[in-house]
């Protein structure tokens, strides 16, 4: 039991923190808000509020002998890809539930916060909840519970972004005052070489990390060399400038297609205005600036660009290796940091910015910039599982396994992203054509 006291230790903290931080992220939403959804890959911000409490109430207090649910109807309503559960609303049609209201999904969360902090309680004391010695299987899952709700921030603000986005007033969410720019000028891109050598990547230390980030394994990279920073809006508009979106040479043909069949000429949420580009954010219009990352791309927007500037997508082993090297050492996140800390060196969720800002100075001579935070960054490497991966037991197994099919891997984090949930194992994915997602390009070239 003093292993179970050491493991649950702070977990009370953490719990406040991230649900607190859920709801902040909210404060400025009214009730119409809450309730629009933009497309079938998008979720109302209702939605989120309610299913992240679904998790707890489903995996945490549904384990413990007599507790009753908040509403019978809400396991089925709120679930989302867990098939062991039971059945699920449609995913397209979660728009349409006015019922039940905003008023009564906070309530929701104030009765499940209210059994989970009761439940911790117990915990922390030490006493068996579960009996037969489980307390450290339940503080697993309420660990997972709370990276899963980080997961649904996240997406909070990308799929609230996608349906303010639709209209055409462009609402500001978070007001109309665009926040203090910061970094600088890009500059002219460089490239860091890395050697060949055997190396390993993956999750194997202390610390927690998905079913998906193991086992830690080696393998052979050959020698590369990894640009130091993401790709501007102002090359990106080179690319654009040389008819990028007009030349079918550039593209994967599934690509190809896409541009075709979606009339793609820019960036998501990029729009012409006076001979030139604006673009919509979280704080309204805003004109694009030159030095930031670009934003908002496909994989297959990133794969043709880097095709035009002579270069490729890195694999996510090259780039795991380069954020290792960069990370060590360097400080530029600290991995324990909690939600709403305020010694942060990256852009992260908790900055309020929510859109990537220009890259600031290197950590320490001759290392990449933003590896972690500002915009997720594709690789060319398509969602598989590492040798020897074993997902999750029970229903928790299917988080991420059964997703490895027809996905590309994504890495480090971006400003919608809270700094505690990233780390340089961390393995984001999705299909090649999305775009509502925080997503951006950093090159690689073989040496």
């Amino acid at each position: 039991m003093d292993q179970a006291r050491r493991v649950v230790d702070g977990l009370r903290a953490r719990y406040d923190a991230v649900r607190a931080f859920t709801e902040s992220l909210c404060a400025t939403l009214c009730p119409e808000d809450h309730v629009v959804q933009s497309m079938p890959d998008a979720s109302p911000v209702k939605w989120h509020l309610a299913h992240t409490s679904w998790f707890f109430e489903t995996f945490v207090l549904g384990e413990r002998a007599g507790y009753t649910p908040f509403h019978p109807q809400f396991r089925y309503l709120f679930n989302s890809y867990y098939v062991s559960v039971g059945e699920r609303h449609s995913r397209p049609q979660r728009g349409i539930l006015s019922r039940p209201t905003v008023e009564e999904i906070y309530r929701y969360r104030r009765h499940v916060d209210e059994q989970m902090r009761a439940l911790l309680d117990t915990l922390g004391a030490g006493r068996d909840v579960l009996g037969a010695g489980r307390d450290l299987e339940l503080a697993f899952v309420i660990e997972v519970g709370l990276h899963h709700e980080q997961q649904h921030q996240e997406l909070i603000l990308t799929d609230l972004k996608h349906a303010m986005a639709q209209n055409p007033l462009r609402p500001a969410i978070f007001g109309g005052a665009q926040p203090g720019r910061g970094g600088g000028a890009a500059g002219e891109l460089r490239y860091l070489d890395h050697a060949e050598g055997v190396r390993w990547i993956g999750h194997g230390g202390d610390g927690f990390a998905f079913d998906n980030e193991a086992p830690r394994h080696r393998v052979f990279v050959g020698a590369f060399a990894l640009a130091e920073r993401p790709v501007t809006c102002g090359e990106y508009l080179e690319f654009m400038r040389d008819g990028g979106y007009t030349r079918p040479e550039l593209w994967l043909s599934s690509g190809w297609d896409a541009v075709v069949g979606n009339r793609w000429e820019a960036p998501l949420y990029w729009e012409r205005r006076d001979g030139g580009f604006a673009l919509f954010t979280l704080h309204g219009m805003r004109e694009v600036d030159a030095d930031e990352p670009v934003c908002h791309v496909s994989y297959y927007e990133a794969d043709a660009y880097a095709r035009w500037a002579g270069a490729r997508l890195p694999t996510e082993a090259e780039w795991e290796v380069a954020a290792q090297g960069a990370l060590a050492g360097a400080g530029e996140i600290r991995g324990g940091a909690a939600p709403g800390e305020a010694a942060l060196d990256g852009n992260f969720a908790e900055r309020g910015r929510y859109h990537p800002e220009p890259a600031g100075a290197p950590p320490r001579a001759g290392a990449p910039r933003q590896m972690l935070g500002d915009v997720w960054e594709w690789t060319s490497s398509a969602y598989a599982p590492y040798p020897g991966f074993r997902p999750w037991s029970g229903a928790l197994g299917e988080y991420n396994g059964k997703f490895m099919s027809n996905q590309l891997v994504l890495r480090g984090g971006s400003c919608a992203t809270p700094a505690s949930h990233i780390r340089p194992t961390y393995r984001n994915f999705f299909p090649p054509d999305a775009r509502w997602q925080m997503s951006g390009i950093r090159l690689a070239r073989d040496r």
